[in-house]
């Protein structure tokens, strides 16, 4: 309608006017469109959207970007959840507890093994990695390397190949989701060690957020990306229920 199509252009978006205090961050970037999307940051306790911006595409230094600003605007940095790309932790982790969220590492795992997998080490291995949320980082970690001393002959087999002579690991998908579970070990269990922050161990609360901004904007089809982000930023202020953990 012509009507509403006025409105949005006139409308000037802003970022909600909320109280600086201490909080635990999930934060994650979602897409609009192909090279244009949105850097959420979240407070999973509070139910709000905190602070976004737009992106072209998803960065470490937007991470960065986004939790300076909070804290140059009052805000304290309890802890950050997050999707688990190893950059994002490696730069993060000496100033914040990381939590890693179980969901992506389970993704993680499915995407080398597949949701069937044949083999019987894959199919311990994705077992395992199902017994995250019901486990504590001493007994994952101890099963995780019972794992690998059981298995370790088999990741080292190698194949030839008969025209090039080189070799390569003949288990690689299995040999990349262990070391994906090894090297995020350190960051599965983080909302175990700081109770007192009740930092979530997914990060549904954002996810259950963009969902439900995701079927709005399906409601109104034809826009381009500037309406897009005009309304996609008066619908992020809005405070949405919490999802389980």
């Amino acid at each position: 309608m012509p009507w509403i199509q006025t409105k949005l252009v006139a409308y000037v978006p802003s970022l909600p006017v909320l109280s600086p205090r201490p909080i635990v961050v999930v934060i994650d970037g979602f897409y609009l469109d192909r090279g244009f999307g949105v850097m959420l940051f979240r407070d999973p306790n509070g139910s709000e959207n905190v602070y976004w911006f737009p992106i072209a595409y998803e960065t470490i230094a937007d991470y960065i970007k986004g939790i300076d600003h909070l804290e140059a605007s009052g805000w304290t940095i309890q802890a950050v959840v997050c999707d688990g790309r190893q950059g994002v932790k490696q730069a993060l982790s000496p100033h914040y507890p990381v939590q890693m969220c179980h969901f992506h590492q389970v993704a993680i795992v499915t995407r080398y093994l597949t949701r069937n997998p044949k083999l019987e080490a894959a199919i311990e291995l994705r077992s395992l990695v199902f017994t995250l949320r019901q486990t504590d980082e001493q007994t994952f970690s101890t099963k995780l390397e019972a794992w690998h001393n059981k298995w370790q002959e088999f990741l080292k087999e190698r194949t030839t190949n008969p025209d090039t002579k080189r070799w390569f690991y003949t288990h690689r998908r299995t040999r990349s989701a262990y070391r994906s579970l090894k090297q995020n070990l350190p960051h599965l269990f983080i909302y175990q060690k700081y109770p007192q922050f009740n930092i979530p161990n997914t990060t549904n609360s954002l996810d259950g957020s963009i969902s439900h901004l995701r079927d709005k904007l399906r409601a109104h089809r034809g826009l381009n990306l500037t309406q897009k982000l005009k309304i996609t930023g008066e619908l992020l202020k809005g405070k949405y229920p919490k999802n389980l953990q």
